[in-house]
């Protein structure tokens, strides 16, 4: 079988085989230090602390990290601090002139970045970690346990859970240096797949004990599943290639351009960021809905409790879908500048066949990222709100997860980027690919 000469052909590249056994090691080490609980926290007092990640962004939240977000371990705070500052710096990066400079000097610009992300990184944390004892300690005693986290012990347990993470941050960091590459995002993958073995086995015992159609319902389950992750596949994957034509340069005793090359762009260049900001934006609401609990039948925050207290009513996901289309045009406008590749094209005698150069073929490409982007944003934003219709026809609340959001696209990404590592280094070493036909195609490509 392919498969397994695939295998084979991999354990016989040693370079290969040391990265994936390196980052092997590092997941190993992850997953076990989800496992640690804080100190002076009874494990068996976590119950409400379960509960309350049941739904909503404590879900979310509690799914990036793998489940130690309501197991209260040292790694409860996950690799989200992180890539919350790092979006932060990279939205500075496009405002900011400072910043934008460090963009242009090249690796020395990148490492100092890299610095700032981590000095916003523990920034954050230091935010997080009260708030998050906070609430563990509320929800530990509402629910009848005992959790008594005086000022002393809260520094302690601040600076566990900012060392933990920080520690989350540096294996992410060993991985993509020593290991196959792609740390953060495979530290994510991984969390979000931990998740995966016990949601599928629920969803199978409740379709034969408390929801209905039996084992027919659950194949019809299993196939959805895979028809949305194809279409998943697809929107990382899709681009419409432009065509770019450069003109012959002669340097020395050497030939420059002539040839004709492509420029791909993509159908949904913002990836997942929409679905980040407007889950971000859309939890304002349901707080505010929490608090017009007691008064949901007349008022300003009765009508919020209403309309936006339900994640699988019609209006909050109406809303929700909007936004995303809304953010997505907005990402990409601040990630894919038309005007820069513009004046890259001029400056290597490049043209688009047909097209001006300078501002024509800036307009150009201008106009094709906005033909693209409805199609994409619009099916990211059916993808999106696709484990609200799960949830509806009775997909238990942890399964209905894998139906769409930013956990399919998140897995659908990661795992095309890591064939491609793979791929790659087969390649080089003269090896067939994975497949048979193509290549594979990472979000990068």
């Amino acid at each position: 079988m392919k498969l397994i000469e695939t295998i084979k052909n991999i354990w016989k590249i040693e370079d290969l085989r040391k990265r994936l056994l390196i980052t092997f090691l590092f997941v190993l080490v992850y997953r076990l230090g989800c496992f640690i609980v804080l100190p002076g926290i009874n494990p068996s007092d976590l119950e409400a602390m379960r509960r309350f990640t049941d739904s909503g962004l404590m879900q979310l939240l509690d799914m990036f990290s793998g489940g130690a977000f309501s197991e209260a371990s040292i790694f409860a705070l996950g690799i989200m601090p992180y890539i919350t500052a790092s979006i932060v710096i990279q939205l500075a990066g496009m405002i900011v002139p400072s910043f934008q400079k460090m963009q242009r000097e090249g690796e020395s610009g990148r490492m100092k970045l890299n610095q700032y992300t981590r000095y916003l990184t523990v920034l954050i944390l230091l935010v997080q970690a009260p708030a998050y004892l906070v609430n563990l300690q509320y929800q530990v005693n509402s629910a009848g346990g005992h959790a008594h986290i005086g000022f002393g012990m809260m520094i302690f347990l601040s600076l566990v859970l900012t060392a933990g993470a920080m520690f989350i941050m540096w294996l992410g960091e060993k991985i993509t240096d020593k290991g196959i590459g792609n740390g953060i995002s495979i530290i994510i993958l991984v969390g979000i797949i931990a998740r995966f073995p016990s949601a599928l086995a629920n969803e199978f015992t409740s379709r034969f004990t408390t929801a209905q159609g039996g084992l027919v319902m659950f194949l019809v389950e299993i196939i959805i599943l895979f028809a949305v992750t194809a279409g998943a596949i697809m929107l990382v994957q899709g681009t419409r290639k432009v065509p770019v034509q450069y003109a012959k340069r002669i340097v020395g005793n050497k030939q420059y351009g002539g040839a004709r090359q492509y420029i791909p762009l993509k159908v949904n260049a913002a990836n997942v960021m929409p679905i980040i900001f407007a889950q971000a934006l859309m939890f304002i609401p349901i707080t505010l809905a929490g608090f017009g609990a007691h008064n949901a039948e007349s008022g300003f925050l009765g009508t919020i409790s209403r309309v936006f207290g339900d994640m699988n009513g019609f209006w909050y996901n109406l809303v929700y879908f909007l936004m995303i289309l809304a953010f997505t045009y907005f990402y990409t406008a601040i990630t894919v500048r038309p005007t820069q590749m513009a004046e890259e094209m001029k400056k290597n005698s490049g043209f688009i066949p047909g097209v001006k150069p300078g501002k024509k073929t800036a307009d150009y490409l201008d106009s094709i990222m906005s033909r693209i982007t409805l199609p994409g944003s619009i099916f990211l934003g059916i993808v999106a709100i696709l484990p609200a219709f799960a949830r509806y026809f009775g997909v238990n609340q942890q399964f209905a997860q894998f139906f769409g959001g930013t956990s399919l696209l998140i897995i659908v990404g990661v795992v095309l980027d890591t064939l491609q590592q793979i791929e790659t280094h087969l390649m080089m070493h003269h090896y067939d690919g994975l497949m048979k036909t193509g290549k594979i195609k990472g979000r990068t490509r």
